[in-house]
C-alpha cells in the first residue's frame, strides 16, 4: 500500500531568502516540532547521497529516521527519502517564485508501508500523514516570516 499526496504553501519571502532558511540544518529544530537531533552519517549533509539520522520525540515515543538526499537543485528542487521502521517516504520539494517577495513550496510525498501495522495506519488514517506534512510547512512559514520557533510554543 502507498499513500501519495502533495501539500503547498506560500512563503512571503523572496525565494533566495526562503531557501537559505530551509537549507540550514541548524534551523530544522526551529520548525520541525519534536526534532531532538540531526546526526550526519555519511557524505556532506544536504548533498546528494548524504545520509543523516534524525531523532524525534513524539509524545512518549522516540522515532529515529534515516534521511538520504536524492536531489539538490536549489533554488528549484530538493528531494530525499526518509526511512523509519515499516515506512519508506519519498519527498520531492519544488520551490517557485510567485513574485519578488513570495515563494510557493510544493511538497510531493509518497509513503510506502512495509509492515502490516503501518499499512493499517496508512489505510485507516491517511489524513494524519498529510496533516503532519502540512503542519511542518505551516511551522516553517511562521519561522521564516516571523521568527517563530516551535520549541517556544
Amino acid at each position: 500500500m502507498a499513500l501519495d499526496y502533495t501539500t503547498t504553501i506560500v512563503i512571503d519571502l523572496p525565494r533566495d531568502k526562503m531557501i537559505a532558511l530551509f537549507d540550514d540544518v541548524d534551523n530544522l529544530p526551529k520548525w520541525q516540532k519534536g526534532l531532538k537531533s540531526f546526526e550526519p552519517l555519511e557524505g556532506s549533509p544536504g548533498m546528494p547521497g548524504a545520509k543523516s539520522r534524525l531523532t524525534y520525540q513524539m509524545g512518549k515515543r522516540e522515532m529515529v529516521m534515516i534521511e538520504t538526499i536524492t536531489k539538490r537543485e536549489l533554488p528549484d528542487a530538493f528531494d530525499g527519502t526518509y526511512e523509519i521502521e515499516g515506512v519508506h517516504n519519498i519527498v520531492e520539494n519544488r520551490f517557485s517564485e510567485l513574485g519578488p517577495d513570495r515563494t510557493l513550496w510544493e511538497s510531493h510525498n509518497i509513503f510506502q508501508f512495509a509492515s502490516l501495522q503501518m499499512k493499517l495506519m496508512g489505510w485507516l488514517m491517511p489524513g494524519m500523514f498529510r496533516r503532519q506534512s502540512q503542519k511542518y510547512a505551516e511551522d516553517f512559514k511562521a519561522f521564516a516570516e516571523r521568527g517563530v520557533d516551535v520549541r517556544d510554543t
